[in-house]
């Protein structure tokens, strides 16, 4: 079973698919083939906690994930899980969220962090709003992400632009 995903490219090219499986009860990883079109025997479990959505980003050699509980349509708290390997060990690092609707992912779901082209260490996180009376009326959430004490963290901006990071 492969279910709510992402995939990931690491430094070296080599290229993961993080997903859901086992009615997204666990969250694993498996490293793809070198053409990206295939999975290779490195299948790992990550965690077993009902989690889906995995948004995963690397900053100075420390991976961070971030997932959303699995509550249907309904929004939920965030959990960030950090670890020195994709294949772990991980380990659970809170919320990340701040601000207005935190506790509910600001009424999304993650879906993606969007390393900054040109922008050392910055990070867009991307959630997902969905509208389950319309889901063709759905819509994106872009937050940037910043560092306190070297943990992720995502606040709340009403607006926001790429100049808030430094070249």
């Amino acid at each position: 079973m492969s279910r709510d995903m992402t995939l990931y490219v690491d430094d070296d090219g080599s290229a993961y698919h993080v997903y859901s499986a086992r009615e997204n009860y666990d969250l694993r990883i498996v490293k793809l083939t070198d053409d990206y079109l295939s999975a290779t025997k490195q299948d790992t479990l990550l965690f077993s906690d009902h989690r889906e959505a995995p948004a995963l980003f690397k900053k100075n050699g420390q991976y961070y994930l971030i997932t959303s509980g699995c509550t249907g349509w309904a929004p939920n708290r965030a959990s960030l899980h950090v670890a020195k390997s994709l294949f772990g060990p991980w380990t659970p690092a809170g919320d990340p969220m701040r601000g207005p609707m935190a506790d509910k992912t600001f009424d999304g779901q993650s879906t993606y962090i969007l390393p900054v082209q040109g922008k050392k260490d910055a990070f867009i996180f991307i959630a997902d709003r969905w509208n389950s009376k319309d889901l063709k009326d759905s819509r994106y959430l872009w937050l940037p992400v910043s560092f306190e004490a070297n943990q992720p963290v995502v606040r709340w901006v009403d607006s926001w632009n790429l100049g808030i990071w430094k070249k």
